[in-house]
């Protein structure tokens, strides 16, 4: 098998390198190489490395920015994809593509599944959800998965922020009505690499998907999962669990208003995939684990 992996140097692009790998012969792309926005640009790319599957980490990421700028955030997030997807259905090549939570409106208190009506808060999830549309519309044979709260060693996420302020501040106020389930890239890489090998030779298969770690949580609770991880691996901190204050969203206003309902409803995947899904307490303490010893 040969896989395309777009956005390489991003947190999951960079996982996917090491869980692809076993499948086959890979082959990551960035800029200056590739213009996601050119078809003239993806179409060469697909034509001189002949992919059998590409893998689209690619995308715009800032939320709040996207506010300011939505028409950036759809260049990358749809009407790029829509160029991707149209080149792969052309080629008969798989296209595997994230999404977000951010493309549902964040009501009510239960698990959003993947036919549940969509309603993005903001730029950033009506981009996200135009590029979904734009793969579903290109008839391409496609795996979307769609995650939530992604953190990792690198990259700028929830995890690094808190533990970069926890060394510098010894008082912190972190929302919490906003629930979800923080998910690895480490753990979105390895279901990637699951699901595209067992799906290349299953197309029924293809479709959209919810992948998010087990359980649910929200981001006070988060923040303070990670000071006392990473006390406990003997990092040097100013800030102690119980000096994170609890707030409501109302009270820490952003550019991009954010649902509060993020949860994610993953039975779909796991039962297609025959996955079990770790608690996400898991792969936060990884994450602290790799950045204390860094």
């Amino acid at each position: 098998m040969k896989i395309l992996i777009l956005g390489g140097s991003g947190q999951v692009g960079w996982e996917l390198q090491r869980s692809l790998a076993p499948l086959g012969d890979v082959v990551v792309v960035a800029r200056p190489a590739l213009d996601l926005c050119d078809p003239g640009s993806v179409g060469r790319v697909l034509g001189e490395s002949q992919p059998d599957a590409v893998v689209n980490a690619a995308a715009y990421t800032a939320v709040d920015d996207a506010e300011m700028h939505p028409q950036q955030a759809d260049a990358i997030n749809h009407k790029a994809v829509d160029i991707l997807a149209r080149l792969a259905a052309d080629r008969g090549c798989w296209l595997v593509h994230y999404s977000s939570d951010y493309v549902f409106d964040g009501s009510g208190s239960s698990p959003f599944g993947e036919t549940n009506p969509t309603g993005p808060l903001n730029a950033y999830g009506r981009s996200k959800l135009a590029g979904d549309e734009a793969i579903v519309a290109s008839g391409c044979k496609h795996l979307i998965l769609r995650t939530s709260w992604v953190h990792a060693p690198r990259g700028r996420n929830f995890v690094r922020s808190i533990l970069k302020l926890a060394r510098e501040r010894d008082h912190l106020r972190v929302v919490s009505d906003q629930y979800g389930a923080p998910t690895s890239a480490e753990l979105i890489a390895d279901v990637t690499a699951r699901a595209l090998e067992q799906i290349m030779h299953n197309e029924a298969q293809s479709g959209t998907y919810h992948i998010a770690a087990a359980g649910e949580t929200n981001w006070h609770q988060i923040a303070r999962h990670v000071v006392t991880e990473a006390g406990r691996l003997g990092a040097d901190l100013k800030l102690a669990p119980e000096a994170i204050e609890s707030i409501a969203s109302a009270d820490y206003p952003t550019p991009a208003i954010r649902p509060l309902n993020s949860r994610l409803q993953t039975q779909k995947l796991r039962d297609a995939f025959g996955l079990a899904l770790p608690d996400w307490q898991q792969g936060v303490g990884r994450t602290v684990a790799e950045l204390v010893a860094a």
